[in-house]
């Protein structure tokens, strides 16, 4: 059965809601078969990285970059997982109060270096998530999660 890795780091009630909706689209009842499993950023192994066959990733935008929860992922499972993950899909939401680029730069420059492919367009929101901005969240698990069927 095909894994999905959800990788995240949630502190804050509006990363709760995002991840939520995340879930939400990546288990509905109309994905069949795959597997989606949840993993704090901080607790991440590259055995999980390995084990999955698609990933997405949540981080809030803190001081312009991704979390350091996130950060500290990829510093554990990069050269593990280098050869061995490319061409997997994923997916990235991110918040922020005060702009994301620099969080989807330093994202999308480290799974480029993976190889990772960009299987949806990031989903980022300021301030409190929209009903559009949640919709957005679930559509990006459910389209990654899709990808994943066999």
């Amino acid at each position: 059965m095909p894994t999905l890795l959800l990788i995240h780091h949630t502190p804050s009630p509006f990363m709760q809601a995002m991840f939520e909706a995340v879930v939400s689209g990546a288990t509905d009842p109309e994905i069949e078969g795959v597997a989606v499993i949840r993993r704090p950023a901080l607790t991440v192994s590259p055995t999980d990285v390995l084990e999955s066959d698609g990933y997405l990733l949540g981080t809030p935008a803190n001081l312009g970059y991704m979390s350091g929860a996130l950060k500290h992922a990829f510093d554990t499972i990069y050269y593990p997982c280098l050869d061995s993950t490319r061409t997997r899909p994923f997916g990235l939401y991110i918040h922020g109060n005060e702009g994301t680029e620099g969080a989807e730069r330093a994202v999308t420059s480290i799974t480029t270096g993976l190889g990772w492919a960009k299987a949806a367009e990031y989903v980022t929101v300021s301030g409190k998530p929209s009903k559009d901005a949640l919709q957005a969240c679930w559509e990006l698990g459910a389209t990654v999660a899709a990808q994943l069927m066999q």
